[in-house]
């Protein structure tokens, strides 16, 4: 059985020194192909059409297209750099209320264009160099009625004459090796790319965040030598909430672990939050919360509005029941293991119905890390003690929490559950 899921001298010197001067002239700065880089972003608005320029150090390949609730421009480039001096974030300009960009995924840039009033994509074009000025692209949007902006969507699609070129996704799941019988852990960064989560208010991204204490928490179980880990994305990409559950389903993930870190409009709230599955919410907060995290996909350019449940039929359903029990389990062993050493919220074992606990077959918790919105707490989490004290209760749990499957005999995956030969 491969792991517990299944249930659960002078010539060389010559030609070492022509070696080298040969790479310097290959890498020197007029040989090595510069990255793209948005110098400038400008907007202004003419009658009822906003233009949207972004100045660029070269010639690009584009997709432009429209998506509904909430109501933006989505443009996909390959990877760049941002120098431009104004930043992401809440900007009214004519049509649009405000934009943000990131990596999608390797080798592909994603800019999400907020819109303030429905419009149309009139055109996107690419300028050559000229006069004083580099390439620009440069999108037009029209205000529109509703009812037009609906029935445009569908053939909303702008794209320039070569088709966008993107590298294959790399942040793919590592299934165990074959005769490796440690239990699978997926650790979830939330957020990611273009989506950057909640911004702090000395403005840390949560990404970034969230990011950072994932690879902590990897490096402290994989020094246990118990477990075998991976991360749903090693790197600054978005990844959908789907696709995270997927990834962890693949993997035979044995426990899911998603970390996030909240904000409030009161900054004096403190405190982490442990999340397991319900569909009602445990109280206004957490159904409130978990709106807003399941809203991620559709900033990324998903809507998950149409998708079927995962529970689909009544075996699903059954052991969708048992998960949520293994994934209370867990929550009743991290709260202690954290209590001592982090501050926790007063209700701070809480239900709601975010998407990436729904695997059927996979225990999941999801923990807020604390508040960004509180500068201690955002001090706290986005610091190396904060990290690995955090990380060091979380490992102390997931110990606990295989060593009682352990004592009572019972495989970790709740669709299997039997007595272990």
């Amino acid at each position: 059985m491969r792991r517990v899921h299944h249930i659960f001298g002078s010539i060389s010197g010559l030609f070492a020194l022509l070696s080298l001067l040969a790479a310097c002239v290959l890498t020197s700065p007029a040989h090595a192909e510069e990255a793209l880089t948005v110098t400038d972003v400008r907007i202004g608005q003419h009658g009822n059409t906003t233009r949207f320029v972004l100045d660029l150090t070269g010639t690009v390949e584009y997709q432009v297209f429209a998506l509904a609730d909430p109501d933006r421009v989505v443009v996909d480039l390959p990877q760049f750099q941002w120098t431009a001096s104004e930043k992401e974030g809440e900007t009214k300009h004519g049509l649009i209320s405000g934009y943000r960009y990131g990596v999608f995924q390797p080798g592909q840039s994603r800019l999400v264009l907020d819109l303030d009033k429905p419009a149309i994509i009139k055109r996107a074009f690419l300028i050559p160099p000229r006069g004083d000025f580099g390439y620009r692209f440069v999108i037009d949007i029209q205000q529109t009625d509703r009812p037009t902006f609906l029935a445009s969507l569908k053939d909303s699609m702008v794209s320039s004459d070569r088709k966008l070129n993107v590298q294959a996704q790399t942040d793919q799941p590592q299934v165990a090796a074959p005769g490796d019988t440690r239990p699978t852990i997926a650790v979830d960064a939330g957020h990611g790319g273009v989506d950057p989560g909640t911004i702090g208010v000395d403005g840390i991204y949560e990404k970034n965040v969230t990011l950072a204490m994932a690879k902590e928490l990897k490096r402290q179980l994989d020094a246990t030598g118990r477990f075998n880990v991976f991360l749903t994305r090693k790197s600054d990409v978005s990844v959908g909430l789907r696709e995270r559950v997927a990834r962890a389903r693949e993997a035979q993930a044995d426990l899911f672990i998603s970390l996030h870190a909240d904000s409030l409009r009161d900054h004096k709230m403190r405190g982490a939050t442990v999340y397991t599955l319900r569909e009602n919410a445990s109280d206004k907060e957490a159904a409130a919360l978990a709106a807003k995290e399941n809203k991620a996909d559709i900033l990324i350019g998903m809507d998950l509005s149409s998708e079927s449940k995962d529970v689909t039929n009544i075996l699903i359903d059954l052991a969708q029941r048992e998960t949520m029990n293994f994934s209370t389990r867990f929550a009743n062993l991290l709260i202690p293991e954290m209590r001592p050493k982090v501050r926790l919220t007063k209700n701070s074992h809480r239900y709601a119905g975010f998407v990436v606990l729904k695997a059927p077959d996979v225990p999941s918790v999801l923990i807020e890390l604390g508040y960004l919105s509180n500068r201690q707490d955002e001090h706290f989490i986005s610091s190396d003690k904060g990290r690995h004290t955090i990380s060091a209760a979380i490992v102390q749990a997931v110990d606990g929490y295989f060593d009682e499957q352990a004592k009572l005999g019972l495989a970790i995956t709740p669709t299997q559950l039997s007595v272990k030969d």
